[in-house]
């Protein structure tokens, strides 16, 4: 039997949203559950075993300065590589543009090597990367951003003095525009989101390790503001949240197939509503789907919904390792919109022990 019957699957993303995805897994049968359900051809999280890898150039970039030369002349259809081994600093350059059509990669997963590094250690990258119109590609890189940690207490004191702001913050890749796909990289270390897609965002994020974005307040994976985004076949870890929406109408995401490890200062998957927005509805995003993912943080809930999804959310297939529903999934602010079933509780255990839902109603 097939899970179609819950209907809000990528094809019904896409023909709401303009954005056409193709299958990375044949679709899962309804008695399968969590990311173990995964059956593509490509390791969850990507590396070793990807077999999507750009093919390598003669001659990759290895410096800033070519890699700054190499984005400024590129044209739609180009790849500009940076070499497996490179490790490029470009601390004092941010808003980089990657042209329409531009595809940005290294090799992270070939003959054992991690990709090439770009990174910053500056605080105020927001953004170190931007898409520069539609069909961008970052594949197989390594983006590190200035700052890793939590900065709990630190935080907490300056939002109390009204200086929350002071420290200034870092995006990795943002984009406005459709067709973005992120696949194959390590993404970390941006205190505001790896991936920020803003209004007009459409993207295909897949097979990355996605970790240590994570600071008190913000630390997004990937962050939606009336964006959509196919999220699916991550590896996530040491996030806030690994998915975060604004919450305003247009924003919606589908997230299957991801496991998130048990490291986290906030809830996984995240829909704002408008309570944090202040605008006087209820209003959580359109739509959202969130299925066959594996969820080990059991010290904070894994969804958390904070208002009404306008065209509803489904939570079905996934793996929580909580003990039951009322610790994995949340909502406040409103009781509407949301189906839950199907669903696992309960770290690994004897079939007979573990518990499971029935289906939503």
């Amino acid at each position: 039997m097939s899970v179609t019957r819950w209907g809000l699957a990528a094809a019904a993303l896409a023909a709401m949203t303009g954005v056409l995805v193709a299958a990375t897994a044949a679709e899962p049968s309804a008695d399968t559950i969590g990311a173990e359900a995964y059956t593509g051809t490509n390791p969850v999280g990507g590396g070793a075993g990807y077999d999507a890898i750009v093919r390598r150039p003669e001659v990759p970039v290895r410096t800033a300065e070519a890699l700054l030369a190499a984005l400024k002349a590129a044209k739609k259809g180009d790849v500009v590589y940076v070499a497996d081994g490179a490790e490029i600093d470009l601390t004092g350059h941010k808003k980089i543009a990657i042209p329409a059509g531009v595809t940005l990669a290294s090799g992270r997963g070939r003959d054992g090597s991690p990709g090439g590094l770009v990174f910053t250690t500056d605080l105020d990258a927001m953004p170190l990367l931007e898409a520069g119109g539609p069909d961008v590609r970052l594949a197989g890189l390594r983006l590190r951003g200035p700052d890793p940690e939590r900065r709990t207490e630190q935080m907490r004191r300056l939002g109390a003095e009204g200086r929350y702001y002071s420290i200034p913050n870092s995006d990795g890749i943002r984009s406005a525009h459709p067709g973005l796909a992120v696949d194959n990289c390590e993404l970390s270390g941006f205190s505001h989101a790896a991936i920020c897609l803003k209004k007009g965002g459409r993207a295909h994020v897949h097979h990355n390790h996605i970790h240590h974005n994570q600071r008190q307040g913000l630390g997004y994976g990937v962050s939606l503001d009336r964006a959509y985004a196919l999220i699916e076949a991550n590896r996530f870890d040491w996030c806030r949240h690994h998915i975060a929406g604004t919450g305003r109408p247009g924003t919606s995401y589908e997230a299957r197939f991801n496991e998130v490890g048990p490291n986290a200062n906030g809830h996984s998957f995240d829909m704002h509503g408008g309570a944090d927005r202040k605008d006087g509805t209820d209003i959580a995003g359109d739509r959202i789907v969130i299925h066959h993912n594996t969820f080990r943080a059991v010290n904070v809930p894994a969804v958390r919904i904070r208002g009404r999804p306008q065209g509803g959310a489904e939570i079905h297939h996934n793996w929580f390792y909580h003990t039951d529903r009322g610790r994995a999934v949340r909502q406040s602010h409103s009781a509407e919109g949301l189906a839950v079933g199907d669903n696992r509780y309960g770290p690994p255990a004897p079939p007979e022990k573990m518990a499971s839902e029935p289906p939503a109603k």
